[in-house]
């Protein structure tokens, strides 16, 4: 969603509300003259958090109002709509070819996704960085995952895992049986596999997001 068309749903609201300028606006809601001017004009694209107060005040959809999702009404009764419940963005992942996880590196402090089906509060969310992982996450997308901290179980076996290493590594691979007791085979997507690790915890992915929707749902904490 480009700046320039954020702003454009940004002037339509203000001016579907009444405000015939926007200083006009600034002065009813007691924001910040220049933020505002630039949020508008599209010097400056606006944070989720800053498009649901702007939203409020114009009487609009702050979905729609930050990426173009839905009407513009609002619901009938806004204090019984729900908010969506979000999630953190912890880090990333696929920036090599050893697929690790950097937690909370290049990410924006803040960043939030909204809660998969069947998710709980223990749910979170990697961004994915690079094209090492393209076949199962492609650069952009997100991956979800139940940050549990429990050991390998059965079922996860063959199946693409979030894992930690007692090297201190956090991955994303295809678990395998290892060679020895206790010990697995951590294949990857792209490079070599990882023979005989011990594994702290292991979680199920449980949902993948691709680029083009990652970009319409990811909210930034941020104002």
């Amino acid at each position: 969603m480009s700046a320039e068309d954020r702003a454009a749903r940004l002037k339509s609201a203000r001016q579907g509300a009444g405000f015939s300028t926007a200083a006009a606006a600034v002065a009813k809601f007691k924001w910040n003259r220049n933020t505002y001017a630039s949020n508008e004009n599209g010097n400056a694209t606006y944070s989720y958090a800053r498009a649901k107060e702007y939203a409020e005040a114009f009487g609009v959809r702050s979905d729609w109002l930050y990426d173009g999702i839905g009407t513009t009404e609002p619901d009938a009764d806004p204090a019984k709509r729900p908010e969506p419940v979000l999630v953190p963005i912890i880090g990333r992942v696929g920036a090599d070819s050893e697929g690790v996880v950097l937690f909370a590196t290049g990410q924006e402090a803040g960043d939030l996704a909204p809660l998969p089906p069947g998710g709980t509060n223990r749910a979170v969310a990697l961004r994915i960085a690079g094209h090492s992982m393209r076949g199962v996450a492609d650069d952009g997308g997100l991956i979800y995952f139940e940050d549990q901290r429990t050991p390998p179980t059965p079922d996860m076996l063959g199946h693409v895992v979030v894992v930690e290493t007692d090297a201190d590594e956090v991955l994303v691979k295809r678990l395998l049986r290892g060679s020895k007791a206790g010990r697995y085979d951590l294949e990857s997507v792209v490079g070599p596999t990882k023979e005989n690790c011990k594994i702290r915890w292991a979680a199920h992915i449980t949902a993948i997001i691709p680029p083009h929707q990652a970009r319409r749902i990811i909210r930034s904490g941020d104002f």
